[in-house]
């Protein structure tokens, strides 16, 4: 038997006011993009702004649905406009908020196993990785140098070969 050891690392800044001005600025558009959540039902309202290699930037909130596997995350909605709008354009980073409209917004949250599996995808689809800005409306900011990194031993294209 042999133990492997997955080592994960990331920045932590105290608040936006740490970050250069580009981070800064594509993180506070994700913060007011959450606006445009439609999460009646959480209350949950999830903002997603990338920059993409080309200069263009592409927003995603969370869509729900009464019928809730219907519904759809902030991050899928930026990969599949990004997608659609600029096909096999890098994207550099995404910046992710979100608004919890009946509690705290003041820590980063993570995207969900759904997501990272996609954010992955993009990555290798473009093969280039994806640099993630993780805060709520205020508080400390993660950045994780790529998405991949949130997903070890991901299923991929490799293993359908």
């Amino acid at each position: 038997m042999k133990k492997q050891d997955y080592l994960f690392s990331y920045e932590v800044y105290d608040s936006i006011a740490d970050l250069n001005e580009q981070d800064a600025w594509l993180l506070n558009e994700a913060r007011e993009v959450t606006a445009a959540a439609y999460a009646p039902y959480s209350n949950f309202n999830v903002g997603a702004v990338a920059k993409l290699s080309n200069g263009e930037i592409v927003a995603g909130t969370n869509q729900e649905n009464a019928s809730y596997p219907v519904g759809i995350c902030a991050e899928r909605v930026l990969l599949g406009s990004a997608a659609s709008l600029y096909p096999n354009i890098p994207i550099d980073t995404i910046a992710i908020s979100y608004d919890n409209t009946g509690g705290a917004s003041s820590h980063p949250i993570s995207p969900c196993g759904m997501c990272r599996q996609a954010l992955v995808e993009y990555e290798e689809r473009v093969k280039q990785p994806i640099r993630l800005i993780l805060s709520g409306l205020d508080g400390k900011v993660f950045i994780i140098e790529k998405a991949n990194a949130l997903l070890p031993l991901s299923f991929g294209s490799v293993d359908l070969k």
